[in-house]
């Protein structure tokens, strides 16, 4: 084990220390390389020192930084990856060697393939790398601006940043000295988990790293807030393209100042990092030459054995949706069937990842005959498929529904863009003047997109016509794009952090069954996706003007159906005052809104056994603003399931005997979920 920064003659400030560097970097000759040298030669792929404790991180027991690469190697550097092996590994043992070599090889090989794999990228498309060039314009004209009329405020800033970054240093130079870090002024990363290991306060080089990072970010963050901008969507563009920058650059995303993965390093003898590019070979072959990280094993589960395994029949297939009837679980059912339409952008067995958390199963213990849609992940042959087929979808699917069961009036379910999609039906039956819906239930749905929260970056014109060119191209809105829209809302936590412990610990990507469903994602068929984020998202029409389908001209007012309108409270893709503010203006009279703690999965999967999230239950009164709204609500704990079974209760009619499925196509979960996006 190394000594501590304490030790005598061990200290990287000592004056020895100094001189002994000093000499030998102005020409002192290379001794030849002994085990001390055998580590650092190797740090790329494993070093040779079988196991070292976190002490030997500190800045004494590293050895200076020109033994890392001996004359002898380099001369024998295109011998081939045994003679280089050989070369880094003199002085180790036989075991150590041997290691060696096959780390270097299995690099070699690597390589090779991440090479190959690289080459088959498309043709990147620049207007969904970045924003177009109009943004980068107002920044530096609001700069210009603020610097022109408020100079003294700039400089302050500059002055500001200036004094904190030489704070910074004097302070890593006394630490140095001491042989240990001094406690930290600024609590800004107190929480943050990425700087969790205790060598970020403790040890003078990982601790100089984070305050200059902590002092960096908030300098830019400062800088792009101080700027003169009268554009509201503009500065709120620019925050978030700061942030995502600040994210990008955080020290634990480089393996040099990233002391976990330096740790793990060592205590592995360069395993991880080997192992780390071969989890990064992995996702760029699977992704046809783009780095996407895997966020869950995708081996671990079999849709319809270990996940989605709610017994039931498919009971009618179209071109674009499967009809999933399941097998009821008591012995009366309500007369009134419930039929589910779950979101296309990923699969329904959200609703069934396991018996435990399926809304599905215990929709069916609740005693509804349940139905569910199960929707195809097109290909490029749909790419004229439009809102106006899956509207049409839907009336068929619920006529599916009324004629197995024998029962003129349904209830429906719509989660997510399948709740905007229903709210779209609703009122195109309103003006049909069909009420075969008897009662509606909205997750997490927007319908009034005038304020466009998180999406705001992604719906603008230069983004969104860069979204309309990969269509033109492929026909499709294409899941990758999808995904990596969804994961860069939170960066830390499903881009960078994964990436870290995939390719900087080697670790393998966790058995979860959330994240399992959260890769499993699907295309968008081109038009359908160009209405939606041109007509609905952009123009707000569905909510201002009208939003024309099939032709007729729908109306948020048109949604008369009796509603029940689930939303969660910390959700970033559907926020709650939104959602909220798209029910407010529906035509219904009979409305109720439950707000569910947790965000956009956690708080619609929340099984009454868990008692983990509660949920608030207002009035029924929607002339005043969500605030009002909020603060007259009553808090109630654990789950919203079972108040929403009381009210869809109320609109289900009698009981009769339960309906098993008839003459079924196939079992569930049925054939078109086990498509995955190419």
């Amino acid at each position: 084990m190394a000594r501590s920064a304490g030790s005598d003659g061990k200290k990287v400030a000592g004056q020895r220390g100094k001189s002994d560097m000093t000499e030998k970097a102005a020409g002192t000759p290379a001794k030849k390389p002994g085990r001390a040298r055998a580590k650092p030669a190797a740090a790329k792929a494993a070093p040779a020192q079988p196991s070292v404790a976190a002490e030997s991180l500190a800045p004494v027991a590293a050895p200076p930084l020109h033994q890392a690469a001996p004359a002898e190697p380099a001369a024998e550097a295109g011998r081939g990856p045994q003679a280089m092996a050989e070369a880094l590994a003199r002085g180790s043992s036989g075991a150590t060697a041997r290691k060696l070599a096959e780390n270097i090889e299995r690099i070699e090989a690597l390589g090779q393939r991440l090479m190959a794999a690289l080459t088959a990228r498309s043709r990147p498309n620049p207007g969904i790398e970045a924003p177009g060039p109009d943004l980068f314009m107002t920044a530096a004209n609001a700069w210009v601006k603020t610097l022109s009329e408020q100079p003294a405020r700039v400089l302050e800033n500059q002055v500001n940043y200036w004094g904190e970054t030489l704070k910074n240093y004097a302070s890593t130079h006394r630490a140095l000295t001491l042989g240990k870090a001094e406690p930290g002024e600024d609590d800004a990363h107190r929480g943050d988990k990425r700087f969790a290991n205790p060598l970020w306060d403790s040890h003078p080089y990982f601790s100089f790293v984070k305050r200059q990072y902590l002092i960096n970010s908030k300098a830019l963050k400062d800088a792009a807030g101080n700027l003169q901008l009268s554009d509201d969507t503009a500065r709120r563009r620019i925050t978030w393209l700061t942030d995502q920058i600040v994210d990008m650059m955080a020290p634990t995303n480089f393996l040099a100042t990233n002391p976990d993965a330096l740790e793990r390093a060592v205590e592995t003898e360069g395993e991880s990092l080997v192992r780390g590019l071969e989890n990064l070979v992995r996702d760029v072959e699977r992704n046809s030459g783009d780095i996407v990280v895997s966020l869950a094993d995708r081996d671990a589960f079999s849709i319809g054995d270990n996940i989605g395994t709610s017994e039931g029949m498919v009971v009618h297939r179209t071109r674009l949706y499967e009809l999933i009837q399941y097998r009821p679980a008591t012995d009366q059912v309500f007369e009134t069937p419930l039929l589910i339409f779950p979101p296309w952008i990923n699969k329904f067995y959200i609703l069934d990842l396991k018996p435990q958390n399926s809304l599905i199963k215990w929709l069916t213990e609740q005693g509804h005959t349940l139905f569910i849609v199960s929707w195809k992940n097109p290909d490029s042959s749909y790419a004229d498929v439009g809102l106006e087929d899956y509207v049409a979808a839907y009336l068929e699917a619920m006529d599916k529904v009324r004629d197995l069961t024998g029962q003129p009036r349904l209830n429906v379910v719509g989660y997510c863009i399948a709740g905007t999609t229903l709210s779209l039906t609703l009122a195109l039956l309103k003006q049909r003047n069909d009420d075969r819906v008897a009662s509606a239930t909205l997750f997490t749905t927007l319908t009034d997109f005038s304020d466009q929260g998180e999406f705001v970056s992604f719906l603008q014109d230069d983004f969104v016509t860069g979204i309309a060119d990969e269509v033109k191209r492929h026909g499709l809105l294409r899941a990758q794009l999808m995904s990596r829209t969804m994961s860069f809302l939170r960066p830390n936590d499903l881009v960078w952090g994964p990436a870290i412990r995939s390719y900087m610990m080697g670790e393998s990507p966790p058995a979860f069954d959330l994240l399992f469903w959260n890769g499993d994602s699907t295309n968008l068929p081109g038009k359908m996706a160009m209405q939606y984020l041109r007509g609905l998202c952009q123009q707000n029409a569905f909510a201002t003007d009208g939003f024309e389908l099939m032709g007729h001209k729908l109306h948020l007012s048109d949604v008369t159906t009796p509603l029940c309108a689930i939303a969660c409270e910390t959700d970033h893709i559907a926020p709650w005052k939104d959602c909220w503010r798209g029910v407010a203006a529906m035509g219904s009279k009979d409305k109720t809104f439950i707000l569910s703690e947790s965000g956009h999965i956690a708080g619609i999967v929340n099984p009454p056994a868990k008692k983990k999230y509660g949920h608030y239950l207002g009035s029924s009164d929607f002339g005043g603003s969500y605030q009002d709204w909020k603060e007259s609500a009553s808090f109630a704990p654990g789950t919203w399931w079972t108040r929403w079974a009381d009210w869809l209760a109320e609109r289900a009619g009698g009981m009769v005997p339960a309906r098993e499925p008839q003459g079924g196509l196939c079992p569930a979960p049925g054939t078109y979920v086990h498509e995955r996006a190419a």
